[in-house]
């Protein structure tokens, strides 16, 4: 089988006006928006010849699954990424639901997280169907809800049986091959220090000027443990959210006092063979050395824990295995030269659906998708040509690892 004819024949008009199409519906997470575009999913998946299910996870959300069989004898491959989008924020300067199109870019809220992927493995499905391809094994496409509530979609997917041999989690990372990404979690920490009026502020404890201290200290934090160097390249602590003012209903009226209450809140990320116990560990140690540098001060440290929600686990897949350098060899294929792989920033420090496809379904994949540059922002976008060689290149790791019967 030619495969530069099989590429060829990828309809470019009619990807784009596919993922325009998507973009337009607004299918912010647990909204009616998000089932409506599951539907509509479903519905394209049994248009183009697929075995298509709308599979229920929760109240009305539901996750759309589709199956390509194969005649027998192929490796399966499963495709996985998110319906549900953040929602638009000020700033934008085109309709963020309006599926627009210029020269360059193709532009709307979610598009690069993660519509343009998810509308990847359809189009390449169905340019392969249209040439009349038949494969040995079973390709399974995901279009899953919820995974901005820890992954749930996904992870009823796999306690369903959604599984095969190897998986690509199409989360935007530019085309690059992600191998390694950290898991997440949230903490929060309470600094109590013991207040006085700003004429006797040396004999208070002041929390603000401990967490000033603290801050840069959790933001330049790794964790140990790390089985290397590249495992502790992928720790990170941020802290997005910090309240001081007067006692613990955190008065503010009274600006003339030292602050006794500062309330922290921030997230971490920790590599595989690393755990959150650990890295909660790790973080006392230095609130306990915070607590010695400011004498009556009173630091506490809790992971924040939203019941009935999953968190992101870790996910790594060795470089040289089958899935990596199935994606390695269509990429240069497609571009030329060699794929960027490894532990890449910043997607590194995403959480992604393939941590759960990994720990929980068992399954050997890669992290690999369009979109990233213009994530999460206004007028966030995606490169055309990213997006249609995206495309190409999920055609040609289909091939791979599914095998193409010639005798079909």
């Amino acid at each position: 089988m030619d495969r530069k004819a099989l590429l060829a024949r990828l309809d470019e008009k009619a990807a784009l006006d596919f993922l325009a199409e998507m973009v337009r519906h607004k299918s912010y997470s647990q909204s009616d928006g998000e089932r409506a575009l599951a539907e509509f999913m479903a519905a394209r998946l049994t248009e183009i010849g697929l075995e298509a299910e709308l599979q229920p996870v929760e109240g009305r959300r539901v996750n759309a699954i589709g199956r390509w069989a194969g005649t027998g004898g192929g490796k399966s491959l499963l495709f996985n990424g998110h319906l549900d989008t953040n929602p638009a924020t000020e700033g934008w300067t085109v309709d963020p639901w309006g599926g627009i199109v210029d020269d360059r870019f193709i532009y709307g809220i979610g598009v690069s997280n993660m519509k343009a992927g998810d509308a990847a493995y359809y189009c390449a499905v169905k340019t392969l169907i249209d040439a009349g391809v038949k494969l040995r094994g079973d390709v399974i496409l995901t279009f899953v809800i919820g995974e901005l509530q820890g992954g749930v979609g996904t992870l009823a997917a796999v306690k369903r049986g959604v599984t095969a041999d190897y998986f690509i989690n199409s989360e935007p990372t530019d085309l690059q091959a992600l191998t390694m990404h950290a898991a997440a979690f949230t903490f929060h920490i309470e600094l109590t220090g013991d207040t006085r009026h700003l004429s006797k502020r040396e004999e208070a404890v002041d929390a603000i000027m401990a967490a000033c201290d603290l801050i840069p200290r959790l933001n330049a934090m790794t964790f140990s443990g790390a089985k290397s160097e590249e495992h502790r390249a992928i720790n990170r602590v941020h802290v997005g959210v910090v309240h001081g003012a007067l006692g613990k209903d955190l008065e503010e009226w009274r600006p003339p006092q030292v602050a006794d209450v500062v309330r922290i809140k921030g997230s971490g990320r920790y590599a595989p063979g690393q755990t959150e116990e650990q890295a909660i560990a790790d973080m006392r140690a230095v609130l306990d050395e915070l607590e010695a540098r400011f004498p009556g001060l009173k630091a506490t440290i809790t992971p924040e824990r939203q019941e009935g929600r999953p968190t992101m686990p870790p996910f790594e897949v060795a470089r040289d295995a089958r899935i990596v350098t199935a994606v390695n060899a269509a990429y240069e294929t497609v571009r030329g030269e060699p794929q960027p792989t490894g532990a890449i920033a910043p997607p590194r420090y995403f959480g992604t659906d393939a941590g759960h496809l990994y720990e929980a379904g068992g399954m050997e994949g890669i992290v690999c998708g369009p979109g990233g540059r213009y994530n999460t922002m206004p007028d966030e976008r995606v490169d055309i040509a990213d997006y249609l060689d995206m495309i190409r290149i999920y055609m040609l790791a289909i091939l791979d690892i599914c095998e193409v019967d010639e005798s079909a």
